[in-house]
């Protein structure tokens, strides 16, 4: 026969352990993650954001410096998935949207510029001063499969 007492004070005992280690674990890299960034630390950096991910997986501002990462490393596709994780998590970051209009007109994608700048204009608080720059860069591309 089992001996229900003696596993149910195991259970509580297993129990207290983990949520002590658990309350315990620092699950927010974030802000050493910012600050290396920062300072230029940028493998150290991309690995405390993504670990900070791990953690947070809706943390649209982790997903933001990932890009930013990835740009300076001129790594386009990693840029451009994180820009876009980042905006699927937070439609409003300037930051983000301004990032992914760049990387669009850099690509010479005149629909999808122009679609994203409309975005924009709803979202801007801070970033608005942008709007004429991306407008002067819609004009030097031709449209492709505009009518």
């Amino acid at each position: 026969m089992i001996n229900i007492k003696k596993y149910s004070k195991l259970a509580v005992i297993l129990i207290y352990i983990i949520g002590i280690n658990i309350s315990y674990a620092d699950p927010n890299f974030f802000s050493e993650a910012k600050k290396k960034f920062d300072e230029k630390k940028l493998e150290e950096s991309k690995f405390l954001f993504q670990r900070n991910i791990v953690f947070n997986p809706k943390d649209a501002e982790s997903y933001l410096y990932l890009a930013k990462i990835f740009n300076e490393q001129d790594n386009n596709r990693e840029k451009e998935k994180n820009l876009n994780t980042a905006l699927l998590l937070d439609p409003t970051n300037e930051d983000a949207m301004y990032m992914l209009i760049n990387t669009e007109l850099d690509k010479s994608n005149y629909s999808e510029v122009k679609e994203l700048k409309e975005s924009f204009e709803k979202i801007c608080k801070e970033l608005c001063k942008k709007i004429e720059t991306i407008e002067d860069s819609l004009k030097d591309i031709e449209p492709k499969n505009e009518s």
